[in-house]
């Protein structure tokens, strides 16, 4: 075998365990996108049911007599504070 031929197998070696780790590689980013995918849609369902809540205490507070009223704003704005929060961390996992 030439010189030349040595070093044409040495690469083509080289390049197929390199194409090989980048499969790996590959392979391990799309496990990642997946858990990624999975923890976002888990994000947006706890999103959703603060988006839920808040709006029922919305009604809550739309049905609210005078004398509970200042109790119910308090509670109201607990519960959007809490969905603010919640939505900006989230957007700024992204």
């Amino acid at each position: 075998m030439t010189t030349k031929n040595v070093y044409i197998e040495k690469m083509k070696s080289q390049l197929d365990e390199l194409n090989a780790s980048m499969n790996k590689l590959d392979a391990k980013a799309t496990e990642a996108k997946a858990d990624a995918r999975a923890a976002y849609l888990e994000e947006m369902r706890k999103l959703r049911h603060q988006s839920k809540l808040a709006s029922a205490k919305l009604d809550e507070l739309k049905a609210a007599g005078e004398d509970n009223w200042n109790a119910m704003t308090t509670e109201m704005e607990k519960v959007r504070e809490a969905f603010v929060h919640s939505f900006n961390y989230f957007k700024s996992q992204i």
